[in-house]
């Protein structure tokens, strides 16, 4: 039996907080940070391995509490089993569990996928659904799951706030926001349209690259002259 993989949480450093006057420059900030962002990571996307919108949704709600490396090892073998939703809905959840049994809390991700994937045959005929309202109606599916499937598979702007989003945000002060739906629509209104779903790569590159959640490498970070926390 493999190993189960547990991501580490990530965590805003310790008595951090933006303070109101750095909320207030956001707006200019963020126009260099996301030029500076642009210039660091121009290749960055979406780590998960997928080939199509339902191998994204698969690999999304497996990501929950796991690296996406073990993620990726699982779906290699996962995806050449379970085609279309009608193959997940049909297997005994016994055997789902076991195939994906390494990337942690296999009990209650395999009863996501197969009640996302019968809501899907009863609905929208097996396809993963294109919409905001109709992904989030989906077991395991919250907002970030969704932005990450609207952005990645169907190639409409959404802002994943995942824990590397939520704790560089803060650090650079663009929202004092810790809940993620608050915190999306803060940076909604801060990166433009069209760059949403761009912004939530290259931030979750720098995070794990740069801005270590135990100890932010300061000293050789692009964007350290936007940073609130990075000027003190």
């Amino acid at each position: 039996m493999a190993k189960q993989v547990v991501a580490k949480k990530e965590a805003t450093p310790k008595g951090f907080k933006p303070l109101a006057t750095d909320i207030k420059t956001a707006p200019d900030r963020m126009k260099k940070i996301l030029a500076t962002l642009r210039t660091s990571y121009p290749d960055a996307k979406c780590a998960l391995v997928h080939k199509n919108p339902l191998e994204l949704l698969v690999a999304t709600v497996l990501s929950a509490q796991c690296t996406d490396e073990r993620v990726n090892i699982v779906t290699q073998t996962l995806f050449q089993k379970y085609r279309k939703a009608e193959d997940y809905a049909a297997v005994e959840p016994e055997e789902l569990q076991e195939d994906i049994h390494s990337t942690g809390f296999y009990k209650n991700k395999a009863k996501n996928i197969q009640g996302a994937c019968r809501l899907m045959i009863s609905e929208h005929q097996g396809k993963v659904p294109d919409t905001m309202e109709a992904l989030v109606r989906l077991p395991g599916v919250g907002r970030k799951t969704a932005n990450v499937i609207l952005g990645n598979a169907y190639g409409i702007p959404g802002i994943t706030t995942d824990t590397h989003v939520i704790r560089l945000s803060r650090l650079m002060g663009l929202s004092k926001n810790s809940d993620p739906v608050k915190l999306e629509y803060d940076l909604m209104a801060l990166v433009p349209q069209k760059e949403w779903t761009n912004f939530s790569h290259q931030i979750i590159y720098h995070g794990r690259r740069v801005c270590n959640a135990r100890k932010p490498d300061c000293d050789h970070c692009s964007v350290r002259a936007m940073c609130c926390y990075g000027r003190h």
